[in-house]
């Protein structure tokens, strides 16, 4: 079994920053594929980064240049670093962890198994 924990969200201004973290415990491996999803108000879940075990990542078109995801595998904590943040981006940011060694890190939130409770990020205008 994983746990995940995020933290990092808040409350930030139109062009602010925050840097979400997700600590994983339990029977965790370094090298599963991690990624982040979110749910904005009124719509389904999406991907909004992944990040696979050999370190390769993909980005939704939505947050390309803006966010980047990254983990310390010794610290086994996953981190989305979230730029220039846009009301848009108002939602509830979720971490979770595959347990299928996937070559490629999919988007698609079926593809993963491991969540974690989420945390809010609201952006004002």
């Amino acid at each position: 079994q994983v746990q995940l924990v995020e933290s990092g969200g808040g409350s930030v201004q139109a062009g602010g920053s925050l840097r979400l973290s997700c600590a994983a415990s339990g029977n965790t491996d370094s090298g599963s594929v991690m990624g982040w999803f979110r749910r904005l108000p009124g719509q389904e879940r999406e991907g909004v980064a992944a990040i696979a075990g050999d370190g390769r990542t993909n980005y939704a078109d939505s947050v390309k240049g803006r966010f980047t995801i990254s983990r310390d595998t010794a610290k086994k904590t996953l981190y989305l670093q979230m730029n220039s943040l846009k009301p848009e981006d108002t939602g509830m940011y979720y971490c979770a962890a595959a347990n299928v060694p996937y070559i490629l890190a999919p988007l698609s939130p079926s593809a993963y198994y491991y969540w974690g409770q989420g945390t809010q990020v609201t952006v004002s205008s």
